[in-house]
């Protein structure tokens, strides 16, 4: 709870999770949780954790990049990563992998690489320990995410590797609420969508 307390003090976020409210007006981010990749006074880039991309999997995108694939990886999820840039893919990764002017480190235990380089490192067996391979990405504009936080369209989290890397993505949303204390039977459901 500290590191979130640090981010609040801060007045930025990045690093922590974002928890869509059920009152979120936009249908893409209902029930969602976002990573925060960045957070600034220039806007905020985070990733969907609790989304899969529809009809494609690990083995689909790196046979369209023409990258060789083992069987380990191949069936493994990717994740809807938000609206922007679809086809842009985006690997939100442990921190055990780093790749020189391409990886960005949130934290001691999350980085971020957005080139095909850490794919190729993947199939090889020399990625990160933890990996989610996202396309798309959610970002907001400067000022948007915090007018969005003083609406209550979001809550906020630490992190947690489950909550981050977990399979589990229909149960990731109660858990993340449970984790700072809030029973989700208790939030207004229904909103306006």
């Amino acid at each position: 709870m500290a590191e979130l307390h640090d981010a609040q003090m801060s007045g930025f976020l990045g690093g922590q999770i974002l928890i869509a409210m059920p009152t979120m007006r936009d249908k893409r981010f209902r029930r969602s949780l976002v990573f925060l990749c960045a957070h600034s006074a220039e806007g905020a880039m985070g990733l969907i954790l609790n989304r899969q991309a529809e009809d494609i999997c690990l083995g689909d995108l790196f046979s369209r990049l023409e990258i060789p694939v083992g069987e380990p990886i191949a069936a493994n999820p990717v994740h809807y990563g938000g609206p922007v840039e679809t086809g842009r893919g985006f690997v939100l990764h442990s921190g055990d992998f780093f790749s020189q002017d391409a990886t960005l480190k949130v934290d001691a235990s999350v980085s971020m690489t957005a080139t095909l380089d850490i794919l190729h490192a993947m199939s090889a067996g020399e990625g990160p320990r933890d990996a989610m391979v996202a396309l798309g990405y959610s970002g907001w504009a400067p000022g948007q995410l915090e007018h969005e936080l003083q609406h209550n369209g979001w809550l906020a989290c630490p992190p947690d590797h489950e909550l981050v890397f977990g399979q589990e993505h229909e149960r990731k949303w109660d858990r993340a609420l449970s984790k700072i204390g809030v029973d989700p039977s208790l939030l207004m459901t229904g909103g306006t969508a």
